[in-house]
């Protein structure tokens, strides 16, 4: 099975216009801050929310465009969300195996679909079980069990990690990589979270106000990001400029130095917070950018920080990532100057 949708609708004021495309048996995530359009496009290739234009085409056969709208219950669909919304008075069994008797699979059959569901994800131990007694976790693993035992098409995952703790998060992720690597379906997983996303999913679009903003392989945006959304959940200081030499950009924050470069004309910039080093006052020797910031705020993590700086003189952001022993030393701390510094051999350049 194959993907081929370009949503184009609105759901109030609010318009989208996002095309997501993927290969057989591969899964897009879809990033992006809350409100930009990714359950709107969820819900759009669904059926539960018509187009205004646009298509959706599952291996060549349309389910949505100017001519043809199939109903929900007529796609190939299986959707899942952060909310569980497993049957209170149905086992575990016969939640899983509800969706394949609403598709006409006789009683019998669909138990033993649904059980080999449940096996798949490791919790077939659990068939007895009515939600009440299943955790959080084993609870969201059921509900994805129902949606893979009707043999989607497209899998539709909303957030569907959102409301696990950290342990249970990374425990369900691992169950879902493995399912997901047998799935001969598309998936599409709406997520906030990155790891989520680069553990999970083949190609990554982020989407910014109901449209896209960059699209690719996941490696691919890690190491080149072209949006500040995308630098942000990648986790990479990213600015806007324009070539000047081989070994000069001219961007937001000034001149930056890099260690060469073979391409001419609008260009990003960018480095990694474990790149930047700060100083009380301006360093001499190897750094050939520097810029002279403003702590903004301070977050700690282990035994490491990240600092989150805006550059005096231009007001971009610019965040560094220290220990905590760098913290006490030179008391960073809300309000306080410094100078960051980063070498030329840490920043990458590309065309914009």
């Amino acid at each position: 099975m194959s993907l081929d949708a370009h949503v184009v609708t609105h759901r109030g004021d609010f318009a989208v216009d996002v095309a997501v495309q993927t290969d057989p048996g591969t899964t897009v995530a879809l990033l992006g801050p809350n409100g930009s359009g990714k359950t709107t496009t969820l819900d759009a290739i669904a059926g539960l929310l018509p187009l205004d234009g646009g298509h959706v085409r599952v291996s060549g056969v349309t389910w949505a465009d100017a001519h043809t709208v199939l109903p929900p219950q007529r796609r190939r669909t299986g959707l899942v969300a952060a909310n569980h919304l497993l049957f209170p008075h149905l086992t575990a069994l016969e939640n899983v195996a509800f969706g394949p008797r609403s598709r006409g699979l006789g009683r019998s059959a669909a138990r033993a679909r649904a059980r080999a569901e449940l096996d798949a994800l490791g919790i077939g131990d659990l068939a007895g079980r009515r939600p009440t007694a299943l955790s959080n976790g084993q609870a969201q693993r059921t509900a994805l069990a129902r949606a893979l035992a009707t043999d989607p098409a497209v899998l539709l995952l909303d957030e569907p990690l959102s409301a696990l703790d950290p342990t249970t998060r990374a425990e369900v992720r691992a169950g879902l990589a493995h399912r997901l690597a047998g799935f001969a379906g598309v998936t599409v997983l709406v997520t906030h979270d990155p790891l989520d996303a680069l553990t999970l999913a083949d190609r990554l679009v982020f989407v910014e106000a109901g449209r896209v903003v960059q699209s690719g392989p996941p490696a691919e945006v890690v190491a080149r990001p072209r949006d500040a959304y995308v630098a942000h959940v990648v986790g990479l200081n990213l600015y806007a400029g324009e070539t000047r030499s081989q070994t000069l950009v001219e961007t937001s924050v000034g001149p930056v130095v890099t260690s060469g470069h073979d391409h001419v004309g609008p260009s990003w910039v960018s480095f990694a917070p474990a790149a930047v080093s700060l100083y009380p006052a301006r360093p001499g020797g190897s750094p050939r950018n520097a810029w002279e910031c403003t702590v903004r705020a301070v977050e700690i993590v282990g035994q490491t920080a990240r600092v989150r700086l805006t550059d005096d003189a231009s007001g971009e952001p610019v965040v560094a990532e220290v220990t905590t022993a760098s913290v006490a030393e030179l008391r960073l701390q809300t309000g306080a100057t410094v100078w960051a510094t980063v070498k030329a051999t840490e920043v990458t350049a590309y065309p914009a």
